[in-house]
């Protein structure tokens, strides 16, 4: 019998998943593997070798990594699952002219839940991850997620969605630790390739980061249904034609084909007109945002105001704010006006080093 009961540990064969499985072997739990195959590249419409967490490859080094320490290992398809959700959402979300965030809803919606699923079946108490977040129950009841140690991974940006009831059997063995130190426990274990394995930062459903080409391939006649469409100036004046709308992003800069002199970013999409409108980085600049579908994790509600950093995307440093709940809504004032609020993005809001909650910008 285990010292700390059964846990459910998701394994994706990569460095971090593969660490947290060995070091809560090590700690005590009876540890059972489980990798969700959640996609395929033929259904994407890439030509490319398999890789990534999906990859027959990744799933063959879980399944050995977990041989090798004598804990059993399971896969799960849920592609139908992901595919229903998460890419409907994602093929939806750019033809509403909004920036999806697919990593959020598959936490949300698929892994955590298919994860608590198959261990309530396999008997067990817990499940665990190798993201880098911590978490911790308060006296309030409620449990929290903070940062991990490791500024440069810290994940706790896409884990706002996850609900309470799922975070009092979730673990995060590596929250404490810094990268480097993950990799050298991998090599201190003999897994020197795995030490050494790349990460990837691409969309998993999207293995050539082409996000256009994607879109294409799964909705049919996509070019001929919306078409070219005109670029603008936030004061309307027509300065050049584009591919259409669903194939930009509210501050994007990069890739526009057309040239003004000057610096221009996409400051707003129009799907019903199927108009994109240019503006110089000060027309970027906004002081609000809204946010909605909000998940609130270490108070049950914030209906006065309260200082805290707003974090618009994943890799954004985060803006002292003033956020206060409006029912389903959050109201944010930046204390500092912030380029690129992009809707369909994640708002995350932070008390320190705290996820207070998230929610998708408006």
């Amino acid at each position: 019998m285990s010292k700390h009961g059964k846990i459910l540990v998701a394994m994706s064969g990569g460095v971090d998943s593969s660490v947290a499985a060995v070091m809560l072997h090590e700690q005590g739990y009876e540890v059972i593997g489980l990798t969700m195959k959640t996609w395929d590249y033929a259904s994407s419409g890439s030509s490319s070798k398999e890789t990534g967490c999906c990859s027959l490859d990744s799933i063959n080094d879980a399944r050995a990594l977990a041989v090798g320490y004598g804990f059993p290992h399971y896969i799960l398809d849920i592609r139908d699952e992901f595919g229903d959700f998460v890419i409907d959402n994602f093929v939806d979300e750019y033809l509403a002219g909004r920036t999806p965030n697919p990593c959020v809803l598959c936490n949300t919606h698929i892994k955590w839940e298919a994860l608590l699923k198959r261990a309530d079946k396999l008997g067990c108490e817990f499940i665990a991850t190798g993201h880098y977040a911590d978490i911790r129950l308060q006296d309030n009841g409620r449990y929290v997620i903070s940062k991990g140690k490791d500024e440069n991974k810290d994940q706790s940006y896409v884990l706002w969605g996850v609900s309470q009831k799922n975070l009092a059997r979730t673990q995060f063995p590596l929250g404490r630790f810094a990268k480097s130190e993950i990799r050298q426990m991998a090599r201190d274990m003999g897994q020197l390739e795995l030490a050494n394995k790349s990460e990837s930062y691409e969309i998993c459903f999207v293995p050539d980061n082409d996000y256009r080409a994607f879109l294409r391939h799964k909705v049919e006649d996509l070019d001929d249904r919306i078409g070219e469409g005109n670029f603008v100036l936030t004061d309307g004046t027509i300065v050049g034609k584009h591919q259409g709308y669903p194939f930009y992003t509210i501050g994007q800069r990069k890739g526009l084909g057309i040239a003004l002199g000057h610096p221009m970013f996409v400051s707003r999409i129009i799907p019903e007109t199927n108009t994109v409108v240019l503006g110089t980085q000060d027309e970027l600049q906004r002081s609000h945002a809204l946010v909605r579908n909000l998940n609130l994790v270490k108070y049950a509600s914030i209906t006065e105001p309260l200082e805290a950093v707003t974090k618009i995307r994943y890799k954004d440093a985060g803006t002292l704010s003033t956020v206060v709940q409006h029912g389903d809504l959050m109201k944010v004032d930046f204390s500092n006006a912030v380029a690129g609020i992009a809707p369909g993005q994640s708002a995350v809001f932070y008390e320190g080093n705290d996820l207070l909650g998230g929610g998708f910008l408006m």
